[in-house]
């Protein structure tokens, strides 16, 4: 249960992001939103203090205060004079003007993210891994749930660039992603994480695909299952493909062969779509390894409607390891993804290409891990049919 509740903390974190991408797009478009919200608070509608202000209560030179007020720069002051225009700048609840400093610096410390589908769990932790590390080096996340139409995903872009964003992160990516072009056009900064598009024109951060499907199919050959059916994810996503790929070279390794339907999107609905066909044409299926979570309590909605029981009558293994799979019954085996670290590292990547300037094209691809739970089960040679 504390993985779940952690997993709880972190759909939170990332849910108030969500929330403040919102509020800043709303500001942006209607400025009176902001008055009525900040209608009557005190904090809000009270004076500003200025840096001369704090220099004329202080006693030093404005240039001081702004040295003092900025942590890069703070060294360069006496330590006791530094600590009194902080505690004064504090108590005046004093805000840098960050505006007007990044229009003189030609920058807005905004990134811009992308996601496919914002009610997916998977993309939590991804976006608070990203948000943490922005937050540490003083960027913030403008998130939008950008689908999966490239028209759209474009017109989004038009709209964050018009924001003066610094960079992109992309979730949403095809394999052949027609917004990756035109941002490579448009010379902005991206960083792809969690999928990867075919032509290998920016820098990525993934799990490895193809391991995953490998501990999957691996974990169900020990258990003594030859009868594996795979449901996919489109194909039009690397994820899709890889696993699809990955599942195929697995079952080929053991000498078996396995039954593949791709699904129409990484739903849990789309699941149950694809698994139900299957189910009633396959009865000699014992077991099946699906490319997301999602897609996996798909299949089993799909067993529950025909009267079949999971591990008992089929076993079930998943991919990603989403929050709160812990606690759907069965608990759900699945192919654990450190989807936070994942976050982290585009986030720091697109940060170094930033500050650096570079074009180098780097991939990172973690390592997945098998998480063993209640939905599969060994079964004997002669439950084979």
């Amino acid at each position: 249960m504390e993985y779940s509740l952690q997993s709880i903390a972190v759909t939170m974190q990332s849910i108030a992001v969500i929330l403040q991408s919102i509020a800043y797009c709303q500001e942006a478009v209607y400025p009176w939103f902001w008055t009525e919200v900040n209608d009557g608070n005190c904090w809000v509608n009270r004076p500003v203090a200025t840096i001369k202000q704090i220099a004329d209560a202080t006693g030093v030179h404005p240039s001081t205060v702004s040295r003092a007020l900025d942590p890069k720069k703070r060294h360069l002051v006496a330590e006791d004079v530094a600590k009194r225009i902080v505690t004064l700048a504090e108590s005046l609840g004093y805000q840098p003007n960050r505006l007007a400093a990044n229009l003189r610096l030609g920058r807005s410390d905004l990134i811009g993210v992308l996601l496919p589908d914002i009610a997916n769990p998977v993309f939590a932790p991804i976006l608070g891994g990203i948000t943490e590390t922005l937050s540490a080096d003083g960027y913030a996340p403008i998130v939008a749930d950008a689908g999966n139409a490239s028209s759209q995903q474009i017109s989004f872009v038009e709209t964050l660039l018009s924001q003066r964003i610094d960079g992109l992160i992309l979730a949403t990516v095809s394999q052949d992603d027609e917004l990756v072009g035109f941002c490579i056009q448009r010379g902005i900064p991206v960083i792809l994480v969690n999928r990867s598009e075919a032509r290998d024109r920016v820098s990525s951060v993934v799990s490895d695909d193809d391991r995953g499907m490998r501990l999957a199919v691996d974990h169900l050959v020990g258990l003594g299952h030859r009868r594996i059916a795979h449901v996919a994810g489109p194909l039009s996503t690397s994820t899709g493909a890889l696993r699809r790929d990955g599942f195929e070279r697995a079952m080929s390794h053991h000498g078996l062969r396995g039954v593949v339907r791709e699904s129409t999107g990484y739903t849990r609905d789309a699941g149950a779509q694809a698994a139900a066909p299957m189910l009633d044409t396959e009865s000699r299926i014992t077991a099946v390894v699906a490319a997301n979570d999602l897609l996996a309590l798909g299949v089993l909605d799909a067993l529950k409607e025909r009267g079949l029981r999971c591990p008992d009558d089929m076993s079930v293994v998943g991919h990603n390891d989403m929050p709160l799979m812990d606690v759907v019954s069965p608990p759900l085996t699945t192919i654990r993804i450190e989807h936070r670290e994942m976050g982290r590292i585009s986030a720091r990547m697109l940060v170094d290409t930033i500050k650096s300037g570079s074009t180098e094209i780097r991939h990172v691809v973690l390592r997945p891990e098998l998480i063993v739970r209640g939905s599969t089960r060994a079964i004997l040679p002669s439950e084979h049919g």
